[in-house]
């Protein structure tokens, strides 16, 4: 070795050094290697997680009513028997929590519900373990409350509602007696869904809760009374 290699002399000894070892035919891995442990000062990079190829896939239910279940079902591809699954919900800005747990089967498929008790949105995620990879739900899941609805418009158009909007046939919006004008509240009706805001105050027939719109009531396919499901603040 030359003086003015000096620098370099510790990696090329260690790349001579693998090569001779390894032979002929491993003379690119070789030196990935040994560039690899000099430069890490003689420590080996640490080898990938054994989990890290996995793909995991969630589906709940999208919209359910406070007290019931949310049925969860996915998939942990590889498929292998008896991985376990952590079925984890986050609302609004909390963390992660664990709420179910799950088994893979031989194709790598599990199933599990959870409980809902909390009005509002959830994001839903699979966990393998409790380190492994993880994969969200493409849509979240309302929790929604049942309340008894009527609807309105006829005779007021072209009138301004208490929370001063200008109401039209093509007013999208609900009337509550209490919420602050503007509230979102998601509303749900025999697998149709729509988000609209407090525009106005009432209804004032006893155990109604929300006046729909005439177009809020259009979307839903509701009726003239009846239940619907509602969680305000949902975003």
């Amino acid at each position: 070795m030359v003086p003015n290699a000096r620098l370099g002399g510790r990696m090329l000894v260690r790349a001579s050094i693998a090569i001779a070892v390894a032979g002929p035919g491993s003379l690119g891995t070789a030196l990935a290697s040994a560039a690899t442990t000099a430069s890490s000062g003689g420590t080996a990079a640490p080898a990938a997680s054994g989990n890290s190829h996995l793909k995991v896939t969630v589906t709940p239910r999208q919209h359910v009513l406070r007290g019931d279940d949310d049925p969860v079902h996915g998939s942990v591809r590889p498929g292998r028997r008896g991985r376990s699954v952590l079925i984890q919900v986050r609302r609004d800005g909390d963390g992660w929590q664990t709420v179910a747990h799950a088994t893979t089967g031989a194709d790598g498929r599990f199933r599990a519900s959870w409980t809902t008790h909390s009005l509002g949105n959830y994001a839903v995620r699979a966990k393998v373990g409790s380190t492994g990879p993880s994969g969200k739900a493409e849509h979240g899941v309302i929790v929604y409350k049942a309340s008894q609805a009527s609807w309105y418009g006829p005779g007021f158009y072209g009138n301004r509602t208490a929370c001063g909007e200008t109401l039209r046939p093509s007013t999208l919006g609900v009337a509550h007696k209490t919420l602050p004008c503007g509230t979102k509240v998601a509303l749900y009706y025999h697998g149709h869904a729509v988000t609209v805001p407090v525009i106005d105050r009432g209804p004032y027939a006893a155990g109604r809760e929300y006046d729909l719109t005439a177009e809020t009531k259009h979307r839903l396919h509701f009726g003239s009374t009846g239940t619907v499901w509602s969680a305000p603040h949902a975003h």
